[in-house]
């Protein structure tokens, strides 16, 4: 008795499955996580070329006033609007020939000053903490009576810059050894 040979039309369904699955399990597979990988590298570089460039700033806002500053606003404002800023990102070193802009170009290939305030990935606001340092002295009548107690709070010996997402840190609230370090390097 011959055997009924089955209809081309499965056939053709199954090769159209098989291929579908092979199709689906490279993308997953190979294609997706390659993209994500990009993705990611992207977020961490651009991250902390922005974490660079405040640090650059809270350097010159140190020079000028002394101390650093925890207030974004006013760091960006500076660095926007501050002459003195205005003529280091211009100027020229006339002995080694370079710029003396100490602030590098992000990803996309140019500073702005208004990436100073978020993370590319989230989207949210860098955490920008300074340390703020009292100390107590009490003053005595020579009879040992309390004369008066002084004291003294210091703002802004040493600044502490986070990522939110994760990508690092730089600065530290608590060891003068890790001013304007980043974890990265």
């Amino acid at each position: 008795m011959p055997r009924k040979s089955e209809p081309w039309y499965i056939h053709a369904v199954l090769y159209t499955i098989i291929v579908v699955l092979a199709y689906v399990l490279l993308q997953v597979a190979i294609i997706n996580p390659s993209e994500v990988v990009e993705r990611e590298k992207y977020f961490k570089e651009e991250t902390r070329l922005r974490m660079a460039n405040i640090r650059e700033a809270e350097i010159l806002w140190e020079k000028k006033h002394g101390q650093f500053t925890d207030n974004l606003d006013s760091l960006v404002y500076f660095v926007k609007n501050d002459t003195t800023v205005e003529k280091i990102i211009t100027g020229f070193d006339t002995l080694t020939q370079r710029s003396t802009n100490p602030f590098k170009n992000l990803k996309h290939g140019e500073f702005n000053p208004d990436s100073l305030f978020y993370t590319p990935k989230s989207g949210s606001r860098f955490i920008l903490k300074i340390d703020t340092t009292t100390s107590m002295d009490t003053i005595l009548f020579s009879n040992g009576r309390i004369k008066a107690i002084d004291t003294l709070i210091v703002m802004g010996d040493r600044y502490l810059l986070e990522d939110p997402d994760g990508y690092g840190t730089i600065g530290d609230l608590y060891n003068d050894a890790l001013k304007n370090a980043a974890s990265w390097e």
